[in-house]
């Protein structure tokens, strides 16, 4: 559960803004894309979606875990994603999906991806189901209640004392932080809105006004808008959702605005097996 464990502290864990499984699933890897020191990986989403229609990864209970093999080395990387209504997956229980958590393989760590999932499965049994997941009230009390899944899962191969110890970080993170803040030690992930009227600048809307000035001193940004670009400005990796022409040669973008933050401390080195 060591991925699972790192993309809830390091801020990958989202509520999907929409129940199409399509879109979820282009949500969830437009994330994992901008995460740092994720090697290069074009057309994630379009590999994503293949290895999906080869297979359904819904694996019950509530839960899908929809992957991507890659060549080489690296960690075992995940994306979290929360669908309060649930997601209508195809997945072989007939249930509808709750949780979506996407994964990033590379071949060295099939083992390890296996060995998670199947923790996973264990947890989601032993926690009493879906339910405390579906029916949490907003995405601080998902997080809470993965996390003790997660620490229920790894205690015996962590000190208990450490076990508490992530939990309480975890709390006091959701307490601190504002609903666009990031997770300590994670990224922050902006709602950004963009309006285009004909032969004027685009108007940005967003909560964050440094990023809101960035955008409008881009030159770049009518040109992008009409490509539906990923792009860069401001320290912010925009990340493109959707486009909504209206009458009058209006276009309304949406887009998340991603800002790596700094990377957890490495845990203290200890002479222990592998972990699991």
């Amino acid at each position: 559960m060591k991925s699972l464990l790192n993309a809830l502290q390091e801020g990958r864990l989202v509520e999907l803004p929409d129940t199409d499984k399509g879109k979820s699933l282009e949500y969830l890897a437009n994330l994992l894309e901008a995460v740092p020191d994720l090697p290069p990986a074009p057309q994630l989403y379009e590999a994503m979606m293949a290895r999906e229609r080869a297979m359904n990864t819904g694996i019950g209970m509530g839960v899908a875990c929809p992957h991507v093999r890659a060549p080489g080395s690296g960690d075992l990387l995940c994306a979290v994603g929360w669908s309060p209504s649930g997601i209508d997956y195809g997945a072989p229980d007939g249930k509808k999906v709750h949780l979506v958590v996407m994964y990033y393989i590379p071949e060295t760590q099939k083992n390890a991806y296996l060995k998670e999932v199947s923790s996973l499965a264990g947890a989601v049994r032993r926690g009493g189901g879906i339910q405390p997941i579906a029916d949490a009230r907003d995405i601080a009390t998902v997080r809470e209640r993965l996390l003790d899944w997660v620490s229920t899962a790894i205690e015996t191969s962590i000190p208990e004392a450490k076990a508490r110890m992530i939990r309480l970080e975890s709390r006091q993170a959701a307490a601190e932080a504002a609903p666009s803040a990031p997770a300590a030690g994670g990224i922050q992930i902006v709602p950004v809105l963009v309006l285009q009227l004909a032969g004027q600048k685009p108007i940005v809307l967003c909560p964050q006004p440094e990023l809101v000035s960035a955008l409008e001193k881009d030159e770049r940004l009518a040109s992008l808008l009409q490509q539906n670009a990923q792009f860069d400005s401001g320290g912010y990796r925009l990340v493109f959702r959707s486009a909504t022409p209206y009458p009058g040669a209006r276009s309304l973008y949406e887009y998340s605005a991603v800002k790596p933050g700094a990377a957890p401390p490495a845990p203290p080195s200890k002479p222990s097996s592998a972990p699991s």
